[in-house]
């Protein structure tokens, strides 16, 4: 064999060595990291600035998988997340709001091990574990049918937001803790000219449009005296019916309208609000209004706006102290999207992000309320959000089909009240005809 042969055939098989050397080293990294992927992780409120040390925590022991995050106008949302899907062009990751599974729980992966490519790898994570983690309210909003669909990482209720100057001044020592210390109190805070006009409310209640949150304020009444939102099988809306031959309903809307109602006849004797104030929370910081209802976040907003304003956080009135305590939850939960190529990192990313750990770096970033039961009883004591973390505890939500249109709703019903085009009980049953059409509109979803 001639001399320029075997140097052909030597470099054949040198290359062929090469070749197979470096297929077998790709493969092996291949298999030491569970696809190398980036996640794309949309979401709305949050700033990137609160995921940073969580997500680069969570690449320290998966570091094939990178997490982008990207933050959307509240507005725009909720349509862009439906058009993307339609496009086949969504995140991996995405926030949901915490009424938002009946609406769109045909667009996430729910979790289960049989997503991971080597299951002794899945993350512990069983609906028992769920409940044992976290709150109550999260486990009704985020499960069905013993199946995970999103994992909290936080947990925001309605606060009782009061003016310490103006309750000093009037001689009021502590806020109320029930709505009958309540009604007390908006009676001694209300200030009026000597035409009848309001020059200081007592609390911002008992309207639609000037209201942040109104209808949230109102859906908490309801839930505390007992109404039942939702019939049983959540086909239709019950919000209307009486239960236990008591119209709950009619008093709480009744309860809520009378902070507003000042017509000729029917002035109420806890009338402090009404359309022409300043929106709530402006009116707050004008010091214009001594009491509002709001959500964990509006503290760092109301300092940022105004830094030598002394305000105070208590948990939201009862119907008594002795009764069994009711608050109303709003919050957002990280989900994995149904088209995602990657729901096995996507999930991993999940189950480190709502565990100890990294909810922890979570919530010191970004300043909310936990939602695990563990970080609840080091969080009690936080000056700050210690009575939003304790309330997470006994939050309340409903099913909603729909949480904008039902919002709508709730607003005209209660504007229907107050400008005179419905009775309380003609108002409360309208409402609920039209809560009943969007769920007979939704029967085809399972959830």
């Amino acid at each position: 064999m001639s001399q320029t042969k075997l140097l052909i055939i030597g470099g054949a098989v040198g290359l062929g060595a090469i070749v197979l050397i470096t297929f077998l080293i790709l493969g092996s990294l291949g298999k030491g990291q569970v696809g190398a992927v980036t996640l794309q992780f949309w979401g709305v409120f949050d700033e990137p600035s609160f995921y940073v040390d969580a997500i680069n925590d969570f690449k320290k022991g998966n570091p094939g998988i990178n997490v982008v995050y990207k933050k959307f106008n509240f507005e725009d949302y909720e349509k862009q997340l439906i058009d993307s899907f339609a496009a086949g062009t969504g995140p991996d990751v995405w926030l949901m709001h915490n009424t938002w599974l009946p609406k769109h729980g045909d667009k996430i992966q729910p979790f289960s091990p049989d997503l991971f490519e080597d299951k002794s790898q899945a993350p512990a994570l069983t609906f028992r574990d769920f409940q044992n983690q976290f709150v109550d309210v999260a486990v009704g909003d985020l499960t069905f049918d013993d199946q995970i669909f999103a994992l909290p990482i936080y947990i925001d209720t309605l606060g009782l937001y009061y003016n310490k100057d103006i309750f000093n001044t009037a001689g009021i020592a502590e806020p109320p803790k029930t709505w009958e210390e309540f009604n007390e109190d908006v009676k001694k805070l209300t200030l009026l000219d000597n035409r009848g006009n309001l020059t200081r409310s007592g609390a911002a209640m008992g309207t639609a449009k000037n209201i942040n949150r109104s209808t949230d304020i109102l859906m908490l009444l309801m839930l505390q005296s007992g109404t039942q939102m939702t019939d049983r099988d959540n086909t239709g809306a019950a919000f209307a019916r009486p239960v236990n031959n008591e119209n709950v309903g009619e008093t709480a809307l009744q309860y809520y309208t009378d902070f507003a109602n000042q017509s000729a006849n029917q002035s109420k004797e806890v009338f402090t609000w009404n359309d022409s104030q300043h929106y709530s929370v402006d009116a707050f910081t004008e010091g214009n209004v001594a009491m509002m209802f709001n959500y964990s976040h509006q503290i760092a907003a109301l300092r940022a706006k105004s830094p030598r304003f002394d305000f105070a956080v208590a948990p939201v009135p009862q119907i008594s102290e002795s009764s069994v305590a009711v608050t109303y939850a709003n919050y957002w939960a990280p989900t994995v999207s149904k088209q995602s190529k990657h729901p096995d990192p996507a999930w991993r990313f999940l189950a480190y992000l709502s565990s100890a750990k990294g909810a922890t770096a979570y919530i010191n970033a970004s300043s909310r309320p936990a939602a695990r039961r563990d970080l609840i009883e080091l969080e009690k004591n936080d000056p700050d959000l210690g009575v939003f973390a304790e309330q997470a505890l006994t939050a309340r939500s409903w099913f909603q089909v729909d949480n904008s249109a039902i919002e709508t709703i709730f607003a005209d019903m209660i504007d229907d009240v107050n400008f005179g085009r419905a009775s309380i009980r003609d108002a409360l049953q309208s409402a609920e005809n039209k809560v009943s059409v969007l769920m007979s509109k939704n029967r085809g979803q399972n959830f």
